[in-house]
């Protein structure tokens, strides 16, 4: 592609395994083409910042962090994508530097259209731009900014499932990887943006997913992990069922682990945990949103289940995973403090729940005041100095109880994949059940899987 050959691109990601997937995409895809991939705090010709907008920090950090590439080289082609440049597009497309922005269903034409630009440096117009400019640190001239796209800022209208999906996969440390299957929702829970901004649930054909599934067991990768805003909704857009999907990626040579990486827990149904249970590939660990121990909570904010049903469901998988000999479940459960209505009462209700169910780990998050949504306009909003403390009290809890998890696993014969990277002479790696377990390095050990006794 000519001069495009020798410039260089730096990728930057925020957010959840899903944007890290599709940036993994775009990187093969600038690879091919010639563009060296550097690290972002090199003054690079070529930015893509995949942004994320799960609250409103995460807002403001994508927002920064193209300030700050754009400060690194004021003349690099800036290029943004992701959920934030979904929802706020119009003032993404307002900051300096940025060139092109692609909203939800133009993540296929991320790496095409920006190879246009840097194209577009040698037209008459472009050679001009870069005679009459100041040549800057990293050597590149200034380019010709495409015209704004017509804002799809939001709330967005709702997309269909017959809307664009990009698949995409990306590895880390030559250990595991991140294998997107789905992307969007219909839930529209009343506190969530996921919707507006990433469409109508929709998914990867089962076949597609297969052969990206072999593309990164011939890089020697042993565990996948199957990604996706709703995963367990597979199926919407091609009449395929989650459960077609795992049993055909069973059967994928040399991929040895899979895990999931979060499913709703209406999803997970009880065929999916009968046949997991059978003897498959796949890890008992299970990353399940519960978001509130209130069951007031859970209908105000339009969730599909009560805890009751919650509850029922991490006792079967527990029933038909666990036994003598066998190690724990580790459930991840995803926690929001400080919902509108959110009282004493109702937060002391969910602490009272996780204390039952004992999940091994909690992902707690304040909630984040998205305009726009239904919860924002609610009643009872939360001051962030009680978000704070809640908090606080399930972070520690989480601490009790996922020392009180690695201790019940004592004495249990695990398999363990190590990572690659020496860490000040220790190398580290899970078991099935997400134990982390450290150990001094030996590089022969590097993307093994290795019997250990916790």
């Amino acid at each position: 592609m000519g001069e495009s050959e020798h410039k260089t691109i730096a990728l930057l990601t925020l957010g959840c395994k899903l944007n890290y997937a599709e940036t993994g995409t775009y990187e093969r895809g600038f690879a091919e083409a010639g563009l060296e991939v550097v690290p972002w705090n090199r003054a690079a010709d070529i930015y893509l910042v995949n942004t994320c907008s799960v609250t409103a920090t995460s807002d403001a950090k994508s927002r920064n962090l193209i300030r700050k590439v754009h400060r690194i080289n004021p003349f690099a082609v800036i290029v943004v994508t992701g959920c934030s440049a979904q929802l706020r597009r119009s003032e993404i497309e307002a900051i300096p530097g940025v060139a092109r922005v692609f909203g939800c269903n133009e993540k296929s034409q991320v790496v095409s259209e920006t190879l246009e630009l840097i194209r577009g440096r040698e037209t008459p117009e472009g050679l001009e731009n870069r005679r009459s400019a100041t040549p800057p640190t990293a050597g590149c001239g200034p380019l010709p900014l495409m015209e704004p796209r017509v804002a799809t800022d939001f709330p967005a209208p709702p997309g269909s499932p017959g809307d664009t999906i990009l698949p995409a996969w990306s590895y880390g440390e030559r250990t595991r990887s991140f294998l997107k299957v789905q992307d969007g929702c219909d839930n529209y829970c009343k506190y969530c943006t996921v919707p507006y901004a990433r469409g109508a649930s929709r998914n990867v054909p089962v076949a597609e997913c297969v052969e990206n599934a072999k593309k990164i067991a011939a890089l020697g990768v042993k565990e996948i992990v199957i990604t996706g805003v709703n995963t367990g909704d597979f199926g919407r857009s091609t009449g395929e069922s989650f459960l077609q999907l795992l049993q055909a990626l069973e059967k994928v040579e040399g991929i040895e682990r899979y895990r999931i990486s979060s499913i709703e827990p209406n999803l997970l149904t009880e065929e999916i945990v009968d046949w997991i249970a059978s003897g498959t590939k796949f890890q008992p660990h299970f990353h399940i949103p519960l978001q509130t121990g209130s069951d007031e909570l859970l209908e105000r904010m339009g969730r599909h289940y009560d805890t009751a049903f919650f509850a029922r469901k991490l006792e079967y998988i527990r029933r038909a995973m666990e036994g003598p000999c066998k190690p724990l479940v580790f459930f991840g459960i995803d926690v929001m403090v400080g919902l509108p209505g959110e009282t004493d009462a109702l937060f002391r209700q969910t602490v009272e729940f996780l204390e039952r169910i004992r999940p091994a780990f909690i992902h707690v998050f304040p909630y984040s005041r998205r305009p726009g949504t239904p919860a924002a306009s609610m009643d009872g909003q939360v001051s962030e100095g009680v978000k704070k403390e809640r908090v606080a009290v399930l972070e520690e809890l989480c601490g009790r109880l996922h020392s009180e998890f690695i201790e019940a696993n004592r004495g249990i014969h695990e398999k363990v994949l190590f990572e690659s990277t020496d860490r000040q002479g220790f190398m580290e790696g899970y078991t099935g059940n997400y134990i982390r377990i450290r150990r001094p390095y030996e590089a022969a050990l590097s993307g093994k899987i290795v019997d250990v006794t916790i």
